[in-house]
């Protein structure tokens, strides 16, 4: 195995460590710790995304891109709207950058109990 596949192996299964990292290298270029953490988390989105469809293969043996693509686009639609009715004007920057925070956080999320739930699964395996 190259040692590019076992740093990509380690980025894909901890994403944490992505934005552990990222956020100490921006905090080392001298920014505020406010943008420092919004830009780990923006860095940290596309390597939430194929996290959480590798760790959905390990447990279910399917990725459902689809269903996931399915949900961030519904996610989107419905962020624009509320934010349409509230403003009357699209400030389409700001909008951008809300749906990829909320896209953080569900990814977040949503690694968080695919990980439980294949961590569950597999000591109710080994028990019966």
């Amino acid at each position: 195995m190259s040692v590019f596949k076992i740093f990509l192996t380690i980025i894909l299964f901890c994403p944490v460590l992505v934005m552990m990292l990222s956020f100490l290298i921006f905090r080392k270029m001298r920014m505020k710790k406010r943008y420092a953490l919004g830009f780990s988390a923006d860095i940290t989105v596309f390597v939430l995304f194929f996290s959480v469809l590798i760790a959905l293969y390990s447990v279910w043996g399917n990725t459902y891109i689809s269903f996931l693509l399915g949900i961030m686009l519904c996610v989107g639609l419905i962020v624009t709207f509320l934010d349409w009715r509230t403003k009357n004007e699209i400030d389409v920057p700001l909008l951008l950058k809300r749906i990829w925070r909320l896209y953080f956080l569900l990814l977040s999320a949503l690694y968080v109990i695919v990980c439980m739930v294949g961590l569950i699964m597999n000591v109710v395996g080994y028990i019966a």
